[in-house]
């Protein structure tokens, strides 16, 4: 009588169930992945005007808001079925979800005002765009990493950087608001929204870094814990 054959491991592997608190959890973290593939896409787009780079920026922001609709559809039912340490990553992931999902409007917002345009933006204003989307796109790097590995410097990073870009979107104010050499027109308007856009997803991808912390640390990094009074 020959041996059994091993099975196949993929065989053994249990489905996930549709709605199932790992299933929720592993949403989250791919929506990270897809609001990062946005703002890579968004390099792409502010570089060489490439459409394909705007359609995969519009299918992201379409592919989150599914996702968010699926996670609060599932979480309140999943949530009474588990743990109370697995119950605090649900919450988080959909806390997360929320902010990926504002994240990828704000971005395809971006997009599509520059989809729209006739004319290229001038090369300081992309210049400074690009400088903001690369830092939006590492904050998310930095936030999945987090989230996957539960890594408090990755949340430290993303809580560091995120004054970069509040930099960078000021310094787009007073350039186009105080310089009397700059045409106050429509087309400098569009590029101050576009900041300001990029500013405020920055500020979402803040959030999710103190989502992070407070998953690691069990507390809100928004309100540490009290101490105790001295006996």
């Amino acid at each position: 009588m020959s041996p059994p054959k091993p099975r196949d491991r993929a065989r053994r592997a249990k489905p996930i169930a549709a709605g199932s608190a790992e299933e929720l959890t592993k949403l989250a973290l791919k929506a990270g992945l897809i609001a990062r593939d946005a703002t890579f896409n968004m390099l792409e787009l502010l570089r060489n005007s490439s459409r394909i780079a705007y359609l995969a920026i519009r299918d992201c922001e379409k592919e989150l808001d599914q996702i968010e609709r699926y996670i609060d559809e599932h979480v309140p039912g999943a949530i009474t079925q588990v743990s109370e340490s697995k119950a605090r990553q649900l919450l988080a992931s959909l806390k997360a979800i929320t902010d990926l999902e504002r994240i990828g409007d704000l971005v395809f917002g971006v997009a599509q005002r520059l989809h729209a345009r006739s004319q290229a933006l001038p090369l300081n204003d992309t210049e400074n765009l690009l400088r903001m989307t690369v830092i939006l796109h590492d904050m998310l790097e930095q936030i999945h990493e987090g989230f996957v590995t539960l890594n408090m410097e990755c949340a430290k990073r993303v809580l560091r950087v995120d004054a970069e870009l509040d930099q960078i979107c000021h310094s787009f104010f007073r350039k186009h608001l105080t310089d009397p050499a700059l045409p106050q027109d429509t087309p400098a308007f569009e590029v101050l929204l576009m900041a300001q856009a990029l500013e405020r997803a920055g500020d979402h991808a803040k959030n999710l870094a103190e989502e992070l912390v407070s998953l690691i640390e069990g507390h809100t990094a928004r309100h540490p814990p009290k101490r105790r009074p001295v006996q």
